[in-house]
């Protein structure tokens, strides 16, 4: 007989047959519904009865469905869903029988992990607010007292268990826990490779898995040195990225933890390993951050011949064709390696990186694409915690010795950089020093208890004239700088000048002009500074001011608070920038800067 037209169907019966289809490929529900097993599948009859409720699931796996219930596709798919979890968690067992407060006790159970897993929509058969209580104690407690009537009979059907005891003599009954077992594994497993990107949906089988794909996968289960550190990345193989961006084969942007392939480079597994440790150490090691005044693709070049170095003696993956590549080098750090490269420039502009002739491929910035971004992660803890984490793990397993290089780069990650308010201390002890005292007779020192007759020299400040020290100030007040990053500097440039007893401090305020305010008492700069301005940025001008001020000491040291967003500055006497942490200065800084952590 041939089938009517989609137009001339039951709308219901079309819901149903989709409901079933959709948990039919559902990985948790497959072992329950395939017919590739020695015993009977769960199964499904759309049937007229005015005795049952949605449905109701035999012992057999036979499920019967009320044909006169209206439901849409999402409605169909929970009820059948509930009809399969009662095989799943044995509730047909024959030794349950037909006690209803064990039925309405296990469709509580059914309901609570639907709910959880979020199966379908859920018909208005069940209140709101379920029993916490567990199932066996729900079973206890309504065998003496009764189920609740908001409870009774709350399940799928009117009962929705059918236990037939000839169907379930030991040994013939299908294994429906187990199955539902391997479910269980399949779907978690289906679960992870959604969240990884390599299938779109639980009930998608996936495309083949690419190598690349393989090759981060491997280094997370199997290499524990670089295993966080590869959790922590996206991999985005997109060629019209690759292309535009001109990526030969691969870039990493440490910012943004991705790493940009280019998919059209045919590598093999064993390649892509290689390639994805040479950028995965990139960032790890930030080397990006720790260019300095160095030209930015010499340094990309030479802390490419390191790590390469490193990756061929600890054996990781298959070197690719044409990679840099010096065993002359071995041994020494990047630092040293671009002193010896930089004095043949010529040559070095026509080595090609893993992102091609000229370019580096330790990205400033993320890349622009298509895919989520993931933020609101400390980058420097993340790396050193990744990677230190890591380096326990494999000297703990045993995997092999490191290369002494990578090894001493590691360890130093465990000794965290000084925080910015130290390293701004030790800045003004050397610029900045406190008045020293002298001893003198005159005022013998009344720490002498033990020994009174004996006098010794006490410490005090001279009283002659002596030249006061003193620091200038260069406050950028453009609009980029928030209140917090200025009270912060301001405070504690405050303290360490109180500490070495410095009375004012030359303070001029920089936007779009400069704003001289004169010397100003260190308490003054703590809290009760007016600034002026908040407009564009020019901080030249506020440096020529100091620089030419007949009375400010021409070796007196200029601290400078930016958040980066200025121009080029030409200072010609000693200097240090306050900076938000991540900020970067548009041109090479002479003196040190200190990051606000």
């Amino acid at each position: 007989m041939q089938k009517p037209p989609m137009s001339q169907q039951d709308p219901n019966a079309l819901a149903f047959a989709a409901a079933w289809q959709e948990l039919s490929a559902h990985p948790m529900f497959r072992p329950l519904t395939a017919n590739a097993w020695p015993r009977p599948s769960a199964r499904v009859t759309l049937v007229d009865s005015s005795d049952l409720g949605f449905a109701e699931v035999a012992t057999d796996g036979s499920i019967r469905a009320n044909r006169g219930k209206r439901l849409d596709p999402a409605q169909w798919t929970w009820v059948l869903a509930h009809c399969l979890l009662h095989l799943g968690f044995g509730h047909l067992d024959p030794r349950h029988g037909h006690d209803p407060a064990f039925r309405d006790a296990a469709c509580i159970a059914v309901t609570r992990f639907q709910r959880a897993v979020k199966l379908g929509t859920e018909p208005e058969l069940f209140p709101v607010v379920l029993p916490k209580a567990d199932e066996a104690a729900l079973v206890r407690q309504w065998r003496l007292d009764g189920v609740p009537v908001e409870f009774a009979g709350c399940g799928a059907g009117a009962p929705d268990l059918v236990v037939r005891a000839d169907e379930a003599a030991p040994g013939h009954e299908p294994a429906w826990p187990d199955r539902f077992a391997l479910g269980l594994s399949a779907a978690a497993t289906a679960a992870v490779d959604v969240a990884g990107g390599a299938r779109t949906s639980l009930t998608d089988p996936g495309a083949p898995r690419k190598p690349w794909d393989r090759a981060l996968s491997w280094f997370v289960g199997s290499y524990p040195l670089l295993g966080g550190v590869a959790a922590g990345f996206t991999l985005v193989a997109d060629a019209d990225l690759a292309r535009g961006w001109d990526i030969s084969v691969a870039a990493v942007s440490s910012e943004a933890g991705e790493i940009y392939v280019n998919p059209l480079r045919e590598l093999s597994e064993a390649q892509w390993r290689f390639v994805l440790a040479h950028e995965m150490l990139h960032a790890a090691l930030r080397h990006a951050d720790r260019v300095g005044p160095r030209d930015p693709y010499l340094w990309n070049v030479a802390c490419d011949y390191v790590v390469n170095g490193w990756l061929v003696e600890m054996g990781v993956g298959e070197v690719p064709d044409g990679l840099l590549l010096d065993p002359a080098l071995a041994g020494a750090s990047a630092e040293e390696v671009y002193d010896r490269i930089a004095v043949d420039l010529r040559r070095l502009r026509k080595l090609a990186t893993l992102r091609g002739r000229g370019r580096g491929d330790m990205l400033g910035e993320p890349l622009p694409w298509r895919g989520p971004r993931s933020g609101g992660v400390d980058l420097d803890d993340f790396y050193r915690r990744a990677l230190l984490t890591g380096y326990r793990y494999h000297l703990r397993d045993g995997r092999g010795l490191l290369p002494t290089g990578l090894a001493e780069e590691i360890r130093v990650l465990e000794q965290p950089p000084p925080p910015w308010d130290v390293q701004l201390a030790r800045w003004f002890d050397e610029h900045v020093p406190a008045p020293e005292r002298q001893r003198t007779y005159s005022r013998p020192s009344r720490r002498q208890a033990a020994t009174p007759g004996i006098p010794r020299p006490g410490r005090h400040l001279p009283e002659e004239v002596r030249q006061q020290h003193t620091f200038g100030v260069l406050l950028d007040t453009s609009g980029s700088m928030s209140h917090e990053l200025m009270g912060k500097a301001l405070g504690a440039i405050a303290s360490y000048a109180t500490a070495r007893d410095v009375p004012a401090a030359r303070v001029v305020f920089c936007d779009a002009a400069a704003y001289d305010a004169g010397y100003l008492a260190v308490h003054d700069i703590a809290g009760r500074v007016r600034v002026r301005g908040r407009g564009g940025t020019v901080l030249q001008p506020g440096v020529d001011l100091l620089e030419r001020a007949p009375d400010f000491p021409p070796a007196g040291p200029l601290l400078v608070i930016t958040d980066g967003y200025c121009d080029v500055l030409r200072i010609r006497r000693p200097h240090a920038y306050l900076m938000p942490r991540h900020a970067k200065l548009p041109f090479p800084p002479r003196g040190p800067v200190f990051s606000l952590r």
